[in-house]
């Protein structure tokens, strides 16, 4: 195929893609304010529509555009519920939220590396299995597949785990204050 050809049918698609978004985005603002419950959705309504021109040749016109487009969305939101997760789950591990740190005064570097040594003793007393899913899951962020898949657990496993490790986790950080 040509490159001219090319920039034709690129052009095509995202001029539908781009009537698309004019037909389709506040039924997706608005499906995403219900979704997550806040109103500061734009970026996610745009991301559906960066992923439906990466993917566009993905779409095989069996469904319409707007269920295609809802089903990315739906993706988007569940991506964005999971991230906002893993921030509470930091801030739970790390016992003061991040806003707190903004200033970064002497004092608070201080009491976070303070803190930091406190997590790190506190994970040092879980047993090795809730260590390990507390590094992999509330440290280093990994999804509970790719967690189950490093351990070479079931999901259920990995879910159940991290859940005791916390509680484990909560409870030490209790008895040291």
């Amino acid at each position: 195929m040509g490159s001219s050809m090319k920039r034709g049918i690129q052009k095509m698609s995202t001029s539908r893609i781009s009537d698309w978004f004019h037909q389709y985005s506040n039924d997706l603002y608005h499906f995403f304010v219900y979704y997550l419950g806040s109103t500061d959705v734009e970026d996610l309504v745009q991301e559906v529509f960066i992923r439906a021109i990466k993917k566009q040749d993905s779409f095989q016109e069996k469904s319409s555009p707007k269920t295609w487009l809802f089903s990315i969305a739906r993706h988007i939101a569940i991506d964005e519920i999971r991230r906002k997760q893993r921030g509470r789950v930091k801030e739970f591990i790390f016992k003061q939220s991040v806003d707190s740190y903004s200033t970064n005064t002497p004092e608070q570097v201080l009491e976070f590396n303070e803190t930091n040594k406190e997590l790190f003793k506190a994970i040092q007393t879980l047993k090795k299995s809730y260590r390990d899913v507390v590094v992999l899951r509330g440290i280093k962020e990994l999804s509970v597949s790719e967690t189950a898949e490093i351990l070479n657990w079931k999901e259920e496993k990995v879910r159940l785990t991290f859940h005791r490790a916390l509680k484990a986790l909560q409870n030490e950080k209790e008895r040291l204050l």
